[in-house]
């Protein structure tokens, strides 16, 4: 896109049901991998790629979220008190410096579709990324970066996929391939979680978008799609089989954190390479296999 990418929505609105009794009153973006929660791995992603605002799409009893970016001025006080200079210092990293917050309500679970489109008031007339936290992406380059990226002649939507198994088509949306570009690919339709043979590709589409702001045009113009739900694939379909949409196959390990075989791997693989415990993690994890 021509245009900087200056804002990301982050949905966060989700109960988190998959996760319970954990979740019951604590967000399942705030759920830590190894020492940090879930949602500030998705806030420093888009920080390293210059995205300055952040809006959070929230619900009841998301207010952590929000205390968490939010200076702890007793806790900062206590450390500084007790000269715990390490600890005052990774408090107050917590909030990427030069970024805003903004939070905005989505009362009812009506589809990710309808929650992109609870933050157009928080949006000027420009494009934007959306980055869906339980897609952890662990790479070299982050995956919003990549995108935009791999954006920089294109003025449509540009969407992150993976390569998945043909079981697993009825989890994702799949796109429908018009044109390959070395590794990505021009996509003249999106169908929202089929059934394996009826998926028209074995790329699925993650959860990283840069999208323009005609898209919430569309969305307001949708019918519900899967589950009664607006969906975000079936707006981003109208805009493939129009101008098509630039898909990004995305270099790096997806970790599904909305399951919990997705979030053991990514607290393991995080954890090897964490400076406090990844020998002892790799010790304990060697006699558990040897």
């Amino acid at each position: 896109m021509n245009k900087k990418i200056n804002a990301a929505v982050f949905p966060v609105a989700g109960l988190g049901s998959r996760f319970l009794p954990a979740t019951k009153a604590t967000p399942k973006e705030m759920l830590p991998i190894v020492d940090k929660p879930l949602i500030q791995y998705g806030i420093e992603e888009a920080a390293d790629a210059g995205i300055t605002k952040m809006i959070f799409v929230t619900g009841r009893n998301k207010r952590a979220i929000e205390d968490h970016f939010d200076s702890a001025y007793e806790l900062e006080a206590e450390l500084a008190s007790k000269d715990k200079r390490d600890l005052l210092r990774i408090a107050r990293s917590v909030a990427p410096k030069g970024v805003e917050f903004v939070y905005v309500r989505q009362s009812s679970a009506l589809g990710l579709g309808h929650a992109i489109l609870c933050a157009k008031p928080a949006l000027a007339d420009e494009p934007f990324a959306v980055v869906l936290a339980d897609d952890l992406i662990k790479g070299d380059t982050g995956a919003v970066q990549q995108l935009i990226t791999a954006s920089s002649n294109n003025e449509g939507p540009v969407i992150g996929l993976e390569a998945i198994e043909p079981h697993q088509s009825r989890a994702y949306g799949i796109v429908e391939i018009r044109e390959r570009i070395g590794e990505n690919v021009i996509a003249s339709n999106m169908v929202e979680k089929p059934n394996p043979e009826d998926a028209p590709s074995n790329l699925g589409v993650v959860g990283r978008y840069l999208l323009p702001y005609e898209i919430f045009e569309v969305i307001e113009n949708l019918p519900t799609g899967s589950g009664g739900e607006i969906q975000l694939t079936d707006a981003l379909a109208v805009l493939a089989r129009r101008d098509g949409v630039l898909g990004v196959s995305l270099q790096g390990q997806r970790f599904d954190c909305g399951s919990k075989l997705g979030y053991a791997k990514a607290n393991i693989e995080y954890g090897l390479e964490h400076s406090e415990i990844g020998n002892n993690l790799r010790a304990y994890l060697a006699g558990l296999v040897g």
